[in-house]
């Protein structure tokens, strides 16, 4: 359910909690992301707003969000990642089963797991998943 990309990110900002201006090669390495990789995702962190990249030679990554305010679903959907547990959750997705019986059991009983799923993504920030004690 999370992508390698996801993956990536939580390292990345796992690297910038203490809010220093860290290079991006620095932290792709430490954090062990291939570097042509890293660069898309901090991209994607920057437009989020989690972080902050400064160019130029005294340039860098910071993060400018509070941790604490974001969840493991929001950086899931600001990555791109598809948190529906199946293409029927997806409210534009034509489900030609749908479209011929009023109701479908298997669609209702998903839509449960994926409440529950969706609400425990949410109830985590990436604070408390990346603040190591």
């Amino acid at each position: 359910m999370i992508t390698r990309e996801t993956d990536y990110a939580l390292r990345l900002l796992r690297s910038l909690m203490d809010e220093e201006l860290h290079p991006a090669a620095e932290i792709a390495e430490k954090e062990m992301v291939p570097q042509a990789f890293s660069y898309k995702i901090l991209k994607k962190l920057s437009k989020a707003g989690y972080i902050q990249i400064l160019r130029g030679a005294d340039g860098g990554c910071r993060l400018a969000a509070d941790l604490k305010k974001i969840s493991l679903y929001d950086l899931m959907n600001a990555m791109g990642d598809n948190c529906g547990i199946n293409r029927c959750m997806d409210d534009s997705y034509q489900c030609p089963w749908r479209e011929k019986h009023e109701i479908c059991e298997v669609h209702c009983r998903l839509a449960k797991i994926q409440e529950t799923i969706t609400t425990e993504l949410q109830a985590h920030s990436l604070q408390e998943l990346l603040h190591s004690d």
